[in-house]
Order: structure tokens, then C-alpha cells, then sequence
């Protein structure tokens, strides 16, 4: 087998129906946005369908939607902004959230002389909500609670209406990164009382270099990026025509085919780990990837039952044999240091262990499971205990 692609935590194939909307655009649209005249106009016309294509999907307004970079942007505009401009004094998070949001928090603390505190971890590695709730009542300053919906690395799923409903009862904004959900789960944010959220195009067969953030109507934020007026003032820039574009076919794609493409995915993690638990029976699924409830559907992080200088060569064995996935999550591939998130949840042993996440998307099938159980077994088989 020439190449398996199980890294679709990372970023996914793009659709074919959101390329050919791309390239569609970029032949026939060349206008500004921001331009009065009737070219620009047209361009404006499709940034204003998504706009309202994204708000019609999450049960929101049109106006409440901001285009964005993506993700990480998304989530430093909310936290930056939410620091500077809302009175924020207070900022809850936990350990194992995306790097947009901890890094974001830490410096927002240090510009703003903000308290930053750290929801204790359950053992599967999601935050405690009743030590949340006993954070929240020890103490009235205004408060914003920054947590993801799931968990990039391990999968695990928050209870986001729960948990935002009792820190909407203490009076704390609410702000979450919903990368990894958006696009794979229906979500009303008329249900959901965040006030804040994040998401990114290329997490659910968009384009890359796009995605949006989530800000309730009269919030009182104010951009991050300064020049322009575009995006309601919010974030300056010319607005990329084709990408948000992209962005809307994608989202009309994924909530179109929701249940059909979600029904299939769910089938190959279930497949993957009950061959994973047949052929080495040893293995540990980490987080709360063996509980379909608390864990999404799209991923599975492992630890191999190896603890020896040739379990460093296991990802490289993996490529070799063409088959790409992830140590960690892919914005730390570049570091030397471990995952934060599996140093925060998984004990001693373990984390002399390997680690390795594999992510699925519609585009996988069981043989491509058959083909890596393969590679892993014969490769554990060949590495002494």
C-alpha cells in the first residue's frame, strides 16, 4: 500500500466539490471586497454567503461570524481581546488545551497582570467540572473560561453545554476552540451559551488558511489586527474571496453528508481499535478514546507497549512504510519536547511508552487499518520488551 493518510487531526484532503468552488472563484471573481463597484460587489457577495451559509449551520447571526486565518487566530483575537477590552481580571483554562489558547492566555496574563489558573485534570484527562465550579465561586472578579470542545490530541469531549451553562451562572465569559468539532458534530450555539469560539476550514475538507471565530453579538471586543474595517471592523484585511468560498462549500458539504460520513468514520475507529486490541493486546487507548460518548469519533491516540531506544524509530518506521500520522498534534512536530497533553494525563511508565495518534476521515477504509495493524505488529514483534 503506496500511502495511508491517518493524520486527519492535522489537516484533511480537501473535497473536490470545495476545490472546484475555489477555482471557480479565483477564475470569475477578481474583485475587492471593500471595492463599491460592481466587481467588488460580486466578490462581497460571496463573502457575505458564507457569512450567512456558517451562521444558518451553527443557529447564530450573520453578523457574529468573523473570518479569520483560521484556528489560532480565532483563538488569540478572543483571549487578547477579551483581556484588553472586557474587564477580564480572571482567566480559567486547562493544561491540555491547544497551544492558540494556553500560549494566548499566558501572555495575555503577563501583558494585562491577569490571574491565570488551571482546572484540575480527571484521570482520563477532562477538566473536573466540579473543581471548575469551586473556581469559579471562590472568587467574583470577571472571569473568562477558555475550554476545547475536544481534545486535538487524545479526542476526549467536554460536556460544552453543561459547562458553559454553570460558568454563565457565575457571570464568566466562555470561550472555547472548537476545531476539532466543528464540521464533524451538529452544534446550536442558541443551545450552547459560549460566548467565543474558534474553528478552521481545513479540519473538515476545506481549504487551509481560513476559518472563523464565533463572537455573541455586543460582545464589546475589538480587533486585533488593525487597518481596515473589514469583518465588522474586527479583524482588517482584504478578505480572501476564494478560501471563504471554500470555507462555505466545505461546511455545506460536511453538514449535508453528516450522519452518512460521521456513521463511516465511527466504523473504521471502531474496526481500528478492535483489531488493535486482537493483534497486541497490550496496547493502551489514552484519554477517553475506548468511550464512544466522551471521545470523538475522528480519532484514536495509542501507547505501544515498547519502552526502549528502538520505540524512537517507530514514526519513522510508519513513514517508511507510508504511513503518515502523528506523535503528538502536528504544531509541535517541530519540537523537541514531548506532548503536553500526554505528560499531563498519562503516568510514568507510560510516557516512556510511545504514544501515537492516528486520525480518520471518509477517506479511509478497514484496509488501510489492516495494512498499519500490520506494519505495527511487525514492528513491536522485531523490538525487544
Amino acid at each position: 500500500m503506496s500511502q495511508v493518510y491517518f493524520d486527519n487531526a492535522a489537516t484533511t484532503q480537501i473535497r473536490q466539490e470545495v476545490l472546484e468552488r475555489m477555482m471557480e472563484v479565483m477564475r470569475e471573481v477578481p474583485g475587492n471586497p471593500s471595492s463599491t463597484h460592481a466587481v467588488g460587489r460580486t466578490a462581497k457577495s460571496h463573502v457575505e454567503s458564507a457569512r450567512k451559509t456558517i451562521a444558518k449551520i451553527l443557529n447564530v447571526t450573520a453578523g457574529e461570524i468573523i473570518f479569520t486565518s483560521g484556528g489560532t487566530e480565532a483563538d488569540n483575537l478572543v483571549i487578547n481581546s477579551a483581556a484588553r477590552d472586557l474587564g477580564v481580571q480572571r482567566i480559567i483554562t486547562s493544561r491540555i488545551e491547544h497551544h492558540a489558547v494556553l500560549h494566548a492566555a499566558e501572555e495575555a496574563a503577563k501583558t494585562y497582570n491577569i490571574l491565570l489558573e488551571y482546572v484540575p485534570l480527571k484521570e482520563c484527562g477532562t477538566p473536573d467540572e466540579k473543581k471548575l465550579e469551586e473556581m469559579l465561586a471562590s472568587n467574583d472578579t470577571k472571569t473568562l473560561v477558555s475550554l476545547m470542545h475536544v481534545n486535538n490530541e487524545v479526542g476526549n469531549m467536554i460536556d460544552i453545554k453543561a459547562i458553559a451553562t454553570m460558568c454563565k451562572s457565575y457571570g464568566a465569559l466562555v470561550h472555547s476552540d472548537m476545531v476539532q468539532s466543528i464540521g464533524h458534530y451538529a452544534i446550536d450555539l442558541q443551545e450552547v451559551p459560549v460566548d467565543f469560539v474558534a474553528a478552521a476550514g481545513h479540519k473538515f475538507h476545506g481549504p487551509k488558511g481560513v476559518g472563523f471565530a464565533f463572537i455573541r453579538k455586543n460582545s464589546g471586543l475589538k480587533p486585533l489586527i488593525f487597518g481596515g474595517s473589514q469583518e465588522r471592523g474586527l479583524r482588517a484585511g482584504t478578505e480572501g474571496v476564494h478560501n471563504i468560498a471554500g470555507l462555505e462549500t466545505a461546511m455545506q458539504c460536511a453538514y449535508t453528508h453528516l450522519e452518512e460520513e460521521s456513521n463511516y468514520v465511527k466504523g473504521i475507529k471502531t474496526y481500528f481499535a478492535e483489531r488493535l486490541k486482537k493483534e497486541i493486546p497490550s496496547v493502551k487507548l489514552n484519554g477517553n478514546c475506548s468511550n464512544p460518548e466522551k471521545s470523538t469519533y475522528t480519532l484514536l491516540n495509542v501507547c505501544l507497549p515498547i519502552a526502549s531506544e528502538k520505540a524512537l524509530l517507530l514514526l519513522f518506521q510508519l513513514d517508511m512504510k507510508g504511513i503518515s500520522c502523528s506523535k503528538g498534534s502536528a504544531c509541535q512536530s517541530g519540537s523537541d519536547k514531548g506532548s503536553h497533553v500526554l505528560q499531563e494525563i498519562l503516568s510514568e511508565d507510560d510516557l516512556k511508552k510511545p504514544s501515537v495518534r492516528f486520525s480518520f476521515s471518509k477517506y479511509n477504509t478497514q484496509e488501510e487499518v489492516d495494512y498499519v495493524i500490520s506494519v505495527l505488529k511487525e514492528f513491536l514483534e522485531g523490538v525487544p520488551a
